[in-house]
């Protein structure tokens, strides 16, 4: 089964499983003793941060490793954040960073902190003029910016934003977990992390790099492990590995980019003419070379994805309507994009293009057959002035679903009011209206349509 899924986690690379192997044997001893396996493990760990920080650009001892990214991300927001409290406890970071920095800025607005989220465009770059009037907040203490994006691809500005930041004397912390097998991250940035499975290396392994000179101060109690910063006892053999992979992916990255972005392209231009009713996301231009995200009306992503599976293919969903995640995706959410039936695609090195044909031979009947189960032919109705859908206590995708089907009933110039209390109906409908080149009136009470109704009214004008 082709894995079309390398975003959330990579194959380990065969030159990382030689090395984890090998390190197993040579590198199992604790590495801050003095005796000869010790001081072996030791010179073994040393060379291990030496490459990483070679690849991230930075010195061996700006460099510590972690349990994972979510743990390395954790620990720089709020390190730095406690390390930068003098400043003020004001924290800005995108809109559509990763769940994790999202976690840490709640974190730290329950301990009483302020927290604002910088808007994005409607590829998922950040707008910079709103990241920087956020920073020039008083009180500013640190600021989080991702290189890319993890659902759509999107890469964003981040030398920009960390020159803003220098200006303003803000600290800016980068996730850079989705871009860093692919290149650098430039820019006079203060903090970065990074993740180990997500270019080929062990699970189980987290880079966080803290540039001299960058006040921090660790949240959890002192260790003398990793310079101070990340408690508990490191594990060599999957630095070791982590290390060796990231070597490789850097350096496979400059036939592998050219190849993967040819055929993400080409997915950009088949998906559209193949499925009707399909947004392609994210920056055309600006992106990572492996990840393509669409969404397609009217399509629960949970059973597409399972249809896709039966097929062959192992992909991944942003969408929010699964039965373990209820709400919207804040990334979507965050572009005015729309949230149901999304689909990610994340090519590995090793993709081909008859992978990818053949992934657009079925894509096709894998969503016609979602759709006819979700959405059987619409009965004819006499028109009405104002048209009221019901779908109070319906869940995504079921509003849209809905609206869809008696849309066609509806006379040109004719009003639907579509309640619904679901808060995926507030990102979809408008969504919907632009897709479809309908007008989008709004909101109103559901009262005003159903006496007594708990809810609201998205009300959608036919134009054609």
């Amino acid at each position: 089964m082709p894995n079309f899924d390398v975003a959330s986690t990579a194959p380990l690379h065969p030159l990382a499983r030689q090395a984890l192997l090998s390190a197993l044997d040579e590198g199992w001893a604790d590495p801050a003793r003095l005796y000869r396996d010790a001081r072996h493990a030791r010179m073994l760990l040393d060379a291990a941060r030496e490459s990483v920080a070679a690849d991230l650009g930075v010195r061996p001892d700006e460099i510590s490793f972690t349990a994972s990214g979510t743990q390395a991300n954790h620990l720089a927001v709020l390190g730095l954040l406690a390390g930068n409290h003098r400043k003020g406890r004001h924290l800005v970071h995108s809109a559509v960073e990763h769940s994790s920095v999202l976690h840490a800025a709640e974190r730290h607005e329950a301990d009483g902190g302020s927290v604002s989220a910088a808007p994005v465009d409607a590829t998922g770059r950040v707008r910079l003029d709103a990241f920087e009037a956020a920073i020039g907040s008083p009180g500013t203490a640190l600021a989080c910016l991702q290189s890319a994006n993890h659902e759509v691809g999107t890469v964003q500005p981040v030398t920009e934003a960390a020159e803003l930041c220098a200006a303003a004397g803000v600290p800016l912390f980068v996730d850079a977990a989705q871009s860093i097998a692919w290149t650098r991250v430039d820019g006079p940035w203060s903090a970065l992390a990074a993740s180990a499975h997500k270019w080929g290396g062990p699970a189980g392994v987290g880079v966080l790099a803290i540039r001299k000179g960058v006040r921090y101060r660790p949240p959890f109690p002192a260790d003398e492990r990793e310079g101070g910063r990340v408690p508990g006892f490191v594990n060599v053999p999957a630095i070791v590995a982590a290390a060796v992979a990231l070597r490789a992916a850097r350096q496979e990255a400059t036939e592998a980019d050219p190849r993967l972005r040819a055929l993400v392209d080409l997915l950009r231009a088949r998906i559209p003419a193949l499925v009707p009713d399909v947004a392609i996301l994210g920056d055309a231009e600006r992106r990572l070379p492996h990840l393509l995200t669409f969404s397609c009306l009217y399509v629960d992503g949970e059973s597409l994805l399972g249809a896709l599976d039966r097929a062959g293919f192992a992909v991944s969903s942003g969408s929010s309507c699964t039965s373990s995640t209820l709400t919207p995706s804040h990334v979507l959410a965050a572009m005015g994009a729309l949230t149901e039936g999304n689909v990610r695609v994340s090519l590995g090195r090793d993709a081909t293009r008859e992978q990818v044909e053949e992934f657009l031979a079925v894509l096709p009947e894998a969503v016609a057959s979602v759709r006819a189960h979700l959405m059987p032919a619409a009965a004819s109705r006499s028109p009405q002035e104002v048209t009221v859908i019901d779908v109070l206590g319906k869940l995504c995708p079921i509003p849209v679903i809905e609206l869809a089907k008696e849309f066609v009933n509806v006379p040109i110039g004719g009003l639907i009011a579509v309640l619904a209390d679901d808060e995926a109906a507030a990102i979809d409908i408008p969504a919907w209206c632009h897709m479809r080149e309908q007008e989008y009136e709004g909101r109103a009470p559901a009262s005003e349509y159903l006496p007594g109704a708990h809810g609201t009214a998205y009300l959608v004008r036919r134009v054609d």
